[in-house]
């Protein structure tokens, strides 16, 4: 693969529409030969989400994400969004600045959101000599936003790696800022309309990703699409511009100069307000119609996902609830599967918008009471690669 290819290799992949498809792995592609992931992910996510601070959790995974786009310069390489980290895969000529960005966000996390943040670049190749891979596929969330989707069991391996402290990057100086451009938390968490918010995650079991893993997971897709819009967690027509001042720290923290905290409060706080005065007249500014864009908003956004397992954050009525749970029993009764699943009432939105003008926003969607990293609390009995 020449250079051209090796730095568009996303771009270059076929778009896959049906969510289902995704199952199937000739959808996905091998990763580049000389590339890296670059993970990170908040330590002891559990405890701070128990104290309350699942805001402040999702904005630190979502950070990882929005500052490596921004620092690389590029946003078309393949990432996924986990709730309480994220994954991002580059080429390894650029590592080096991928270093400084995570070693920059490390610091920031740790000084704005009073969380830690651990972060590795793990060579696609260590993976590649276990017997793994990284696979990637491109998931066409809607016309405007794409969403990568990994299989071959080398990201969860990757992931190991690093919270065992192999592949670490190193904190930077205090006081080091990242670019966070375009990280947005001004989303209030939005209820549940069929039942509750359920967050999933169905990893494979002792046999690997079979074909009895994948039959399953065909039928957990299968069960959630019963219910309106797959368990679409977001309203058809976006959800509600409010008065809110819920996500104003966070974002103002991630986004304002030194020294100028309370202005760029006053300053998100100010925009907010025309947001909502604009969608409740309900006409255009310019090129900006609030209406228009709250439903790019729920098209675009990442609630369902590969990422060596299955991850879903759906709103579900009972019913369908308790099949998914007891069809789950039976399969890791079997030895088919891993999962944990952790129900809410309330899904969670947090945002990397680098313009208001595109329509390439991406939403990255999590339940708003634990969701992703609660799941996975239950997964981590199982060791894998001791």
């Amino acid at each position: 693969m020449d250079d051209v290819a090796k730095t568009d290799f996303f771009d270059l992949i076929p778009f896959v529409d049906n969510f289902a498809d995704l199952t199937n792995v000739e959808s996905y592609r091998p990763l580049p030969d000389g590339w890296v992931l670059a993970i990170a992910d908040v330590i002891d996510s559990t405890r701070a989400i128990e104290k309350g601070k699942y805001k402040a959790v999702n904005t630190a995974g979502a950070s990882v994400i929005t500052a490596l786009l921004n620092g690389l310069g590029r946003q078309t390489y393949p990432f996924v969004f986990g709730g309480d980290g994220a994954m991002l895969a580059l080429p390894g000529e650029r590592v080096s600045t991928a270093q400084e960005i995570l070693a920059t966000l490390t610091v920031w996390v740790s000084e704005a959101l009073q969380l830690t943040l651990r972060a590795a670049i793990v060579p696609v190749q260590d993976i590649r000599d276990t017997g793994l891979d990284v696979l990637v596929a491109r998931h066409r969330a809607s016309e405007n936003a794409t969403y990568a989707m990994f299989s071959g069991g080398g990201s969860h391996w990757a992931e190991a790696q690093m919270k065992k402290g192999l592949y670490s990057v190193v904190a930077a100086a205090p006081g080091s800022r990242p670019d966070l451009t375009g990280l947005s938390c001004r989303w209030d968490p939005i209820p549940a309309r069929n039942g509750e918010i359920v967050s999933l995650i169905v990893a494979p079991g002792v046999n690997g990703r079979d074909p009895e893993f994948n039959l399953l997971l065909t039928e957990i897709i299968s069960i959630v699409a019963e219910q309106e819009r797959d368990g679409h967690p977001l309203p058809v027509d976006g959800p509600p511009l409010t008065l809110t001042t819920k996500g104003i720290d966070s974002e103002a923290r991630a986004t304002a100069a030194e020294g100028r905290l309370l202005m760029r409060k006053l300053g998100i706080f100010a925009e907010t307000m025309l947001a909502v005065g604009i969608d409740y007249l309900g006409v255009p500014v310019g090129s900006f119609d609030p209406k228009r864009y709250k439903v790019e908003v729920a098209e675009n956004s990442d609630f369902r996902k590969f990422d060596d397992s299955l991850k879903m954050t759906v709103d579900l009525d009972t019913e369908r609830t308790q099949r998914l749970e007891q069809r789950l029993v039976r399969a890791a009764s079997a030895g088919t599967c891993r999962y944990g699943i952790h129900r809410q009432s309330e899904a969670l939105m947090t945002c990397f918008v680098p313009s208001l003008h595109a329509k390439n926003h991406v939403h990255f969607v999590d339940g708003a009471n634990g969701g992703y990293a609660l799941a996975a609390r239950s997964l981590k009995k199982w060791d894998l690669y001791p």
